[in-house]
């Protein structure tokens, strides 16, 4: 679908791309993609330097995506097969060199910004997720592997992995807290920065040298709840459709902003501390009832990010617009449209519990994916 938003109206400045509209806005625009042949091709190069990429956000899909394609990894997988690399330790290093050269591609945006942008984000294995001492280990190993201040390790917001951002966080790790589709999960998360930053100050550190960001979950939200809402089938519950994860986020925004202006943020920011920035995750739009730049045009505040697939960001490019009105000036609408959900019998807490277990389960299967490839290729090499 390549039909405009109706609801939006077009704020881009004069002789501004839409992407370059969305910057100027204070969104940060990030790709959700990562491989060999981005890099190598120059394609990712020229994304940077036309089209307002700061960032790249990568995952066990994108990874298993990446080495099903293309010839650019044989090379190293024969040398992984004649050292007798197990299937662990040569996925483990074929994706932290991926990240490690993507970082060193964006480390003039990094220190261009201070920090702020040109981060590359690697994922621990969806096998620790619920466990917080095998996180915080291999939190540790991967940041420590990847060797690059611009990387940023990905935990997944599961009740273990809470302690795991603690943690991480106090050790002077920048991380990136994902799979968090409940705005209750989020002020879990946003205290375990917190926390963090907290034990980080107790040992000494520099807080300025610490970024997190909170990647909020999008259209699976919908697609779960729009389902229900089928199967309701009422007037009220299609009206409903599209509506939840827009919601959902403007309301997750809300607490961030509370969070920033609270006495105890404001004596971490006085201490040097950066705010976790919130990053819409999932912005690819899955129903053809909305318009293929929905996501993105419905979530443009200043300080947050918005990571794209590539045909999200080429959509966007192509015909996005910059709604006139502002994220805040929607907050009541959003706890109406929540409110209305919950009328209906939609329970976002239970969907987000359902959400998080299955989002695990796909990166758990992209992961059994990525070394069943990685394992074949190996022993055909050897």
């Amino acid at each position: 679908m390549t039909s405009k938003n109706p609801d939006s109206t077009d704020a881009s400045p004069t002789g501004s791309s839409p992407l370059g509209a969305l910057s100027d806005a204070g969104v940060s625009v990030w790709l959700d993609d990562l491989s060999r042949e981005l890099m190598g091709g120059g394609q990712l190069q020229d994304l940077i330097d036309n089209h307002h990429v700061v960032g790249i956000t990568s995952n066990p899909t994108i990874f298993a995506s990446a080495l099903s394609r293309g010839d650019l990894y044989q090379e190293q997988l024969r040398r992984l097969a004649n050292e007798h690399s197990s299937v662990d330790d040569a996925v483990f290093t074929i994706t932290t060199d991926d990240v490690r050269q993507a970082c060193t591609i964006l480390q003039p945006i990094y220190e261009r910004s201070a920090g702020q942008d040109g981060r590359v984000s690697i994922e621990i294995q969806p096998r620790h997720a619920r466990d917080t001492t095998e996180t915080v280990a291999e939190a540790r190993q991967l940041w420590d592997t990847v060797g690059q201040p611009n990387a940023m390790i990905k935990i997944p917001a599961t009740r273990e992995g809470l302690e795991a951002i603690t943690t991480t966080i106090g050790a002077g790790i920048s991380v990136n807290i994902t799979l968090i589709f409940s705005v209750e999960r989020y002020e879990e998360v946003l205290d375990a920065y917190m926390s963090g930053l907290e034990q980080a100050r107790e040992q000494g550190r520099d807080l300025s040298q610490i970024r997190s960001v909170a990647s909020f979950f999008i259209s699976r939200i919908d697609s779960a709840v729009d389902a229900r809402l089928d199967d309701i089938g009422t007037a009220a519950a299609k009206a409903l459709q599209g509506t939840a994860a827009v919601a959902n986020a403007h309301r997750a925004y809300a607490a961030y902003e509370k969070v920033v202006a609270s006495t105890r943020w404001q004596e971490l920011a006085g201490a040097g501390a950066h705010p976790q920035r919130p990053l819409w995750a999932s912005t690819g739009v899955k129903s053809k009832a909305l318009a293929d730049t929905f996501y993105v045009e419905q979530l443009v505040a200043p300080g947050t990010i918005n990571t794209m697939p590539g045909t999200t960001l080429t959509a966007f490019e192509d015909h996005g617009t910059i709604r006139s009105d502002t994220m805040p000036d929607t907050y009541t609408e959003a706890t109406h449209t929540l409110e209305k959900l919950e009328d209906l019998g939609v329970d976002l807490a239970i969907i987000s519990i359902d959400l998080e277990r299955e989002g695990l389960e796909k990166f758990s299967a992209s992961w059994d994916e990525l070394g069943t490839t990685v394992h074949a290729e190996l022993e055909k090499e050897a």
